[in-house]
């Protein structure tokens, strides 16, 4: 499918938008241009090591325990955020979690071929998804289904390629949101390509690439950098450190920590607490209007854990202990922000029962809907390997034909 610029065609329009069919409301509160000159200034050296640690420092405005702490480049950019809004926040990570929690059952009893849960990962996908504005371009992995939920993609539209009757099944252009990208880390390019298309149109919009820690390492991602920088191109890249690239520990991906990698492509980058949505969305405000100010590229990681697996045919326990996961579990994204609104007097237990009833209805629609889904076509992957056919694909259909008949006589016929 053919992905237009909409830079000429979609008007600007404001971070309060209502997202797609969501029905979750977007975050307001930007910061003031005044800011914006300073906190690009100062942001780009907020992963700066301090010379007590070995680990860097990083933004958070939200501590594991709930509490706000106070941050003076990136308060101003969260400023407008109303309890609804931080309402709307909650709602969007457990209601993406609900959804991931069921596609991985679906898997599980043999509906879906695959699916790679986004479990931890939801406050970076939520506060960075709230922080675009529709006319802003999304090109994501296979795992950004927070984000898809925010740009009003249906989710049960997620679960078509992963049951194989479709290749997305959504229009990117109705929401802005691209298909999403298997081949590791080649979308940082056409993020990239896009951006600069952009520019040349004229437009004030801008564009984010998501990718894990494992794509940093491919030279796809490398080369992005570059076009990127040398083009002054208006795109965002969102590097979801989830500390694994499937067996891969991070430090095995780099010798450094990955935003510093910005530094040597002549870019700023930044990290931020994976985990806490609130410091996402402030972090992805200022990255954004960075590059619809026409300022450039910036990396953001978005330091934060792959509680699940790497995708349902992975076996995490292999590679990594109880313990790790116990002490991120501590920090999870949700309950986090479940505390601040308890301390705050946000929301009352009657929210938070409303929501649990909602959250299981989605869960019993999305099971309803991939169950009456049509079996995909075994014989489709055939198809379109070559033209004009070939006999060894001929052959291998045949193979297969053979082994799919050799079942019948096991059911008895049937």
């Amino acid at each position: 499918m053919t992905v237009e610029s909409t830079a000429a065609r979609t008007p600007r329009r404001s971070a309060g938008t209502k997202a797609g069919t969501t029905g979750a409301k977007r975050t307001a509160g930007t910061a003031g241009a005044a800011k914006k000159a300073t906190g690009a200034k100062k942001a780009t050296g907020a992963g700066k090591s301090t010379g007590k640690s070995a680990e860097p420092s990083l933004v958070q405005l939200l501590t594991p325990e709930g509490k706000r702490v106070k941050n003076a480049e990136f308060d101003p950019y969260v400023a407008g955020v109303t309890a609804e809004e931080l309402r709307g926040l909650y709602r969007d990570m457990v209601l993406t979690r609900r959804f991931d929690a069921e596609a991985t059952s679906l898997q599980r009893q043999g509906e879906l071929g695959l699916w790679a849960s986004l479990l931890g990962q939801e406050a970076a996908q939520i506060g960075s998804g709230r922080a675009l504005r529709d006319d802003d371009y999304v090109f994501p992995t296979y795992r950004e289904h927070g984000v898809a939920w925010c740009r009003g993609v249906d989710p049960t539209n997620l679960l078509g390629m992963f049951r194989g009757v479709n290749n997305g099944g959504w229009d990117p252009n109705g929401n802005n949101f691209h298909l999403y990208t298997i081949v590791i880390g080649s979308q940082a390019l056409h993020a990239t390509g896009y951006a600069m298309g952009i520019t040349k149109d004229g437009a004030d919009s801008a564009v984010i690439a998501y990718f894990g820690d494992g794509a940093s390492s491919q030279g796809d991602v490398a080369e992005a950098f570059t076009f990127s920088a040398v083009y002054n191109a208006p795109v965002v890249f969102f590097c979801q450190n989830n500390q694994w690239a499937i067996s891969e520990p991070t430090e095995k991906q780099s010798r450094v920590p990955l935003y510093q990698r910005a530094q040597g492509f002549g870019f700023p980058g930044i990290r931020v607490d994976g985990n806490d949505v609130l410091a996402n969305l402030a972090v992805t405000k200022w990255a954004l209007e960075r590059a619809r100010a026409g300022e450039g590229p910036t990396l953001v990681e978005a330091f934060t854990y792959r509680m699940g697996a790497h995708t349902t045919s992975d076996d995490p326990t292999r590679y990594r202990g109880d313990e790790e996961r116990l002490a991120w579990e501590a920090k999870d994204p949700i309950l986090r922000l479940r505390r601040h609104l308890e301390s705050s007097g946000h929301a009352d237990e009657g929210f938070f029962a409303e929501l649990e009833t909602e959250s299981e209805t989605l869960g019993r629609r999305v099971r309803e809907a991939v169950r009456a889904m049509p079996d995909p076509d075994l014989f489709a992957i055939f198809e379109n390997v070559y033209a004009d056919g070939h006999a060894l694909v001929d052959e291998e259909r045949a193979q297969f034909a053979a082994y799919q008949a050799s079942f019948a006589d096991a059911d008895g016929g049937k």
